[in-house]
């Protein structure tokens, strides 16, 4: 999936949308203590007040809402594996029977409550509904509706979420005339931030993928392994973040530990054209022979393929690995590089890399900036100083 397929699914979960039909809604509430089902209910969606059906749509779209190999992985399912999610997904999904339905859902439970341990009761939350996208695109003076011919695709999505204390509160009673302490000991469950969750099957350009898993994440670049491998028994994948830094430890073992900002700014910028010559399709990769050409495109010197290959191989022992272009660029457009120094913290955006510079004058190293004006601090225009002379000349005349 990408990022405009995600969009194309998640601005559906909204009420009274006649493209999107949620037939069921299961949950299962899980004590922290024992990781345990303490019990669990199933619904039909159409059954609960709009104001429960509204917090839960809200729910839905916060599983699907944030940035790919960020906070959303399209993960592969692991072939061969006994008692496959994968293969439950599925049944559950073709199910026509609702108590066969919230076995299947179970199963997935089970998985999650084996050999682990929450922190806080968890509900878990499931659904399985359907998702219409129309063949055409809206033509109010068409005869036929748009709806008359739809992609259909059936999904099952989870959410799971925390629970928290209620707040103690003062209340005030109209009735009486008198102040009252609010006692309330139910847990409250925390829709508005899932910790985790999953849509299934992966949907892309209008086809289901029954082999992809779309996995949600609480936080940023902090994945949870137990629940990919053991719970969803998908792949191994690597966040933006993981991606970027092994991307700079290669570069670091063809180019040596220390690089300037005009090449590095290069690098960058080499890159980013690839992305943009490729916009329309899916983010490019780039492998060991790609990387080689950005390389030597860039300036750095001595490079060959043997380098890039051996460099691959010691930093992630994989010489066939692709790195997504996306994930190893800083945003291009946006101030997204931090350099931190002990008097100044400063943020540039790639392109503008290559106008900082670091030098040594009189001894001393020194940041430079070349700026296009003059720089104004605290209302006050800044004098320019002059720090390098000409040498004196003391040849005899």
């Amino acid at each position: 999936m990408n990022k405009k397929d995600i969009a194309n699914i998640r601005k559906q979960f909204k009420l009274d949308n006649d493209l999107l039909n949620i037939r069921e809604i299961f949950n299962v509430y899980i004590m922290k203590e024992s990781s345990e089902i303490y019990h669990h209910q199933s619904l039909s969606f159409d059954l609960l007040e709009e104001e429960q059906k509204e917090l839960f749509m809200n729910n839905f779209k916060k599983v699907l809402t944030g940035q790919l190999d960020e906070k959303l992985f399209e993960l592969k399912f692991q072939r061969d594996v006994e008692n496959s999610s994968q293969l439950i997904l599925h049944q559950g999904l073709l199910s026509q029977d609702t108590e066969e339905w919230t076995n299947y859902m179970l199963q997935l439970v089970e998985k999650m409550l084996k050999d682990h341990q929450y922190e806080m009761d968890i509900v878990v939350t499931f659904i399985r509904g359907e998702y219409r996208i129309p063949m055409k695109p809206r033509n109010d003076e068409a005869e036929e509706s748009e709806r008359d011919a739809v992609y259909s695709h059936p999904f099952i999505l989870c959410s799971m979420n925390k629970t928290q204390d209620p707040k103690k509160e003062l209340l005030f009673d109209y009735v009486e005339k008198e102040f009252k302490y609010n006692i309330v000991v139910d847990p409250v469950i925390n829709l508005k931030a899932p910790v985790s969750g999953f849509l299934f099957p992966s949907m892309t350009d209008n086809a289901s993928d029954v082999n992809h898993v779309l996995y949600s994440t609480g936080k940023a670049n902090e994945l949870d392994y137990h629940f990919i491998e053991d719970v969803l028994n998908a792949e191994e994948i690597m966040t933006a973040q993981e991606d970027k830094v092994v991307f700079e430890e290669v570069v670091k073992k063809v180019t040596g530990d220390q690089i300037n900002t005009s090449t590095l700014s290069n690098v960058y910028e080499e890159i980013n054209r690839v992305m943009e010559e490729n916009e329309e399709e899916d983010p490019p990769k780039l492998d060991y022979k790609d990387v080689e050409t950005v390389l030597k495109s860039s300036g750095v010197k001595d490079v060959d393929q043997e380098k890039v290959e051996s460099a691959f191989k010691t930093v992630i022992d994989d010489e066939k690995y692709e790195f997504k272009a996306s994930n190893i660029v800083p945003k291009y457009n946006k101030k997204s590089i931090k350099i931190k120094t002990k008097i100044a913290d400063i943020s540039v955006s790639p392109q503008d890399l290559k106008y900082v510079r670091q030098v040594q004058v009189n001894g001393k190293v020194c940041l430079m900036l070349e700026v296009e004006e003059n720089t104004v601090i605290e209302g006050f225009e800044m004098i320019p100083e002059v720090l390098f002379q000409k040498a004196k000349d003391n040849t005899d005349l």
